[in-house]
């Protein structure tokens, strides 16, 4: 799938980008109104990124005369290192578009695939939507800056996940994977990096992603962990936020056992939470 940049060249300038930012995306009569907001967003971030030297950016704005500028030629922009997964919880596709034109509501996502494979880019790879919330995942605890959010056009409770949905996202996955440098490790659910919090994406085929290089999945022979086994470390050395440690629990079970997402691991999630932590 094409993206709205693939690569910057090293002597592409800041602002130079942010005027190709600007004319990127295509205006079409239905939904002109937001573009046009898009495009003057876009505008007033291209003139902070192009202001030289940058404004309002002094250490101590008392002390402005012990200050320099000096612009360095080793610099670039954001880059995504995550992707997360989420279920849109809305009836279709047009209703989730509107909900991320809404200021009052103030959410969005990089990408939305709908039931029957569309996918509609929303906002720009490079740029930060508002997707993640609060959230943690190891250390990172701004997975808005760090990641690409996707939501798929699901109600969360009685819809399933057909093919062309998933093999829509399995593209770009591929896309996302292979243009960022994505780690296999780093493709994880909204419920993993809120627990508690969130539940999505519920009943998810995470393993279709895990085989095709998304994410980790465990292997059909499980082996036993060993005697001193932490489970609750194990969880956290995979991401999770352990604070709230049956938060935690059920967040794993969202992802990888699913049947049961009661906050208690079984004997069998203890062998799935091992095989899974050791491939970590």
């Amino acid at each position: 799938m094409p993206m709205l940049f693939s690569r910057l060249s090293k002597s592409t300038s800041i602002l130079s980008f942010s005027l190709v930012l600007i004319l990127s995306a295509c205006s079409t009569n239905k939904y002109a109104a937001t573009e046009k907001i898009y495009k003057d967003k876009a505008k007033d971030f291209s003139k902070i990124i192009s202001t030289v030297p940058p404004t309002g950016q002094l250490y101590d704005s008392l002390e402005a005369t012990n200050q320099e500028w000096v612009g360095s030629v080793n610099f670039g922009i954001r880059k995504p290192n995550f992707v997360v997964i989420h279920h849109t919880a809305q009836d279709s596709l047009a209703q989730t578009i509107k909900t991320f034109f809404s200021t009052k509501a103030g959410t969005s996502a990089h990408y939305v695939i709908s039931r029957d494979g569309k996918v509609v880019h929303m906002v720009n790879d490079y740029l930060r939507a508002n997707h993640a919330g609060i959230s943690k995942w190891g250390k990172d605890t701004d997975l808005n800056s760090s990641s690409i959010g996707i939501e798929l056009d699901n109600n969360g409770l009685t819809d399933p996940w057909p093919d062309a949905q998933i093999n829509s996202l399995l593209k770009l996955l591929a896309t996302l994977k292979k243009t960022y440098n994505i780690p296999t490790a780093n493709f994880i659910g909204h419920s993993d990096i809120a627990p508690k919090r969130k539940n999505d994406p519920k009943n998810f085929p995470w393993k279709k992603l895990a085989d095709k290089g998304f994410g980790y999945w465990y292997d059909d022979v499980l082996k036993n962990p060993p005697a001193d086994f932490n489970t609750e470390m194990a969880l956290k050395y995979i991401g999770y936020d352990t604070s709230n440690l049956p938060a935690a629990i059920t967040a794993f079970k969202i992802h990888f056992i699913q049947s049961d997402i009661t906050p208690i691991l079984t004997p069998v999630d203890i062998l799935v939470l091992y095989n899974v932590y050791a491939k970590y």
